[in-house]
Parts: structure tokens; C-alpha cells; sequence
């Protein structure tokens, strides 16, 4: 059983709110039994339950283990996908170890989130932490029209965008380039791509165009390959 205790909480060694809920209420949890908790910063221990109460478990925590941060640290900037794709993404990327999402609305979006969706996607990447072992939890921003988020400035590093434009070139090429690549930034399009307004925007603001092959992918089969050719190609 793995449970996140927030950094803030680790002090105190317990557990509040939705967490406690879910070991009290609905696995049942007694007290000498242990469970794994993990900060979303790359830190698990073993934790012994000490105390159970309704919205509150109270734990006794062993030796903690760090997650070395990978490189290079990835911001995925994704256009929001239509139907539950969006969780999908969130889901797989929490696996790959993304660091950041900031979902964007652009001219091509079909989906325009209402509040409360970012919560709802931190939810699912909470929920991708405990059940694959990831114990890097992604900050995901609030949604961003796509012309607001470049003039705010995307994230330092290599800027990839995914490009059905003419002059993309290919992807391994790119990353080859950038042999010291210690963090990027992923921009990925919505369904029908960037309009080719917003693609010299991005490259404008020094964003590299690269082709994700010869067959046109879906937004989140584009959006894991470009993840995980990073992963790959920069991996240890």
C-alpha cells in the first residue's frame, strides 16, 4: 500500500483528508500494519500505523529512500486533447517522469476546461504515483491560452515542438544535437496541429521543429513517443 504524505507533513508523520480516509475506511487498516509513503519529491519510506482514526492515521516512519531526479527534467506543454485523452497523458507521463504539464488552449483545441479540471488531473497523477511506484509527483499548471503561455516564456532548456509543418526534421537528428540536454521543454499540438500562425510563434520563440515520422499520430500516441524518445535518448 503506498500513500502520499506531503513534505509539509512528514513532521508530524501523519496522515490527513482523502488519504487517511481511503486506509481507514476502505482498506481497513489496523494499526502494527505497515504501508509505503512517498513526499512527490522523490522521497518513500516504510511507515508503521501507530493510530487510526476517521480522518486521521497516525504513523511511525522508517528510513527514507530518495529517487534520483531523471534527466533530463521534461516539461510537457500539451494542448488539450478532447474526450479523457488528457487523463491518459497525464497518466502515462507521471509513469515516464515528467516533471511538468501545462495544458494549453489553442486556436485547434475542441476542449476548453472549466475550473477545477487542473485538480482533477492532479488527481489522476496522484493516483499514477501510487499504483505504478512513481514517487515524482509532476506539478501540472492551469490551463494557458497558447499565446499568453509563450509570452509568459516557456521553461529554459531544448524546445521541441511536434510539426506536420514542412521543414520538420527528424526528431533523433534534433536530440543528437543537444547532446547535454539537462532539461526540455515538449510542445505538443491538438487534434488538426498547430494553426501555422501559432507554429511561428513557437518558433519564434525558439522552439525546433521535429517530425515524429511519416504517419500521422494521434495526439497521445504523439505526445508518449516524444516523452519517451526524450527518456531514451538521454536516459542513463
Amino acid at each position: 500500500m503506498r500513500s502520499y504524505l506531503p513534505p509539509h507533513a512528514w513532521d508530524t508523520a501523519s496522515l490527513e483528508g482523502d488519504e487517511a480516509r481511503h486506509l481507514a475506511q476502505v482498506l481497513r487498516i489496523k494499526p502494527g500494519e505497515t504501508v509505503t509513503v512517498f513526499d512527490g519529491q522523490g522521497r518513500r519510506a516504510p511507515a508503521v500505523v501507530r493510530g487510526v482514526a476517521r480522518d486521521r492515521v497516525t504513523l511511525e516512519i522508517g528510513e527514507a529512500v530518495r529517487q534520483r531526479q531523471p534527466r533530463p527534467a521534461i516539461t510537457l506543454a500539451q494542448a488539450i486533447p478532447k474526450g479523457k485523452n488528457m487523463d491518459l497523458i497525464v497518466q502515462k507521463a507521471v509513469e515516464l517522469g515528467v516533471g511538468r504539464i501545462q495544458p494549453l488552449v489553442t486556436r485547434h483545441t475542441i476542449v476548453h476546461p472549466g475550473d477545477g479540471k487542473a485538480d482533477k488531473w492532479r488527481r489522476t497523477a496522484l493516483e499514477a504515483c501510487k499504483q505504478c511506484g512513481q514517487d515524482l509527483l509532476p506539478d501540472i499548471a492551469e490551463p494557458l491560452p497558447f499565446d499568453r503561455w509563450l509570452a509568459d516564456g516557456p521553461d529554459a532548456g531544448l524546445r521541441i515542438i511536434a510539426s506536420l509543418a514542412p521543414g520538420s526534421r527528424p526528431f533523433r537528428d534534433v536530440l543528437r544535437e543537444h547532446p547535454q540536454t539537462a532539461a526540455a521543454t515538449l510542445l505538443i499540438g491538438p487534434e488538426g496541429d498547430f494553426t501555422p500562425d501559432e507554429t511561428t510563434a513557437a518558433l519564434d520563440a525558439g522552439f525546433l521543429p521535429v517530425s515524429l515520422g511519416q504517419v500521422v499520430l494521434r495526439v497521445e500516441t504523439a505526445s508518449l513517443y516524444g516523452i519517451s524518445a526524450l527518456r531514451y535518448e538521454f536516459g542513463d
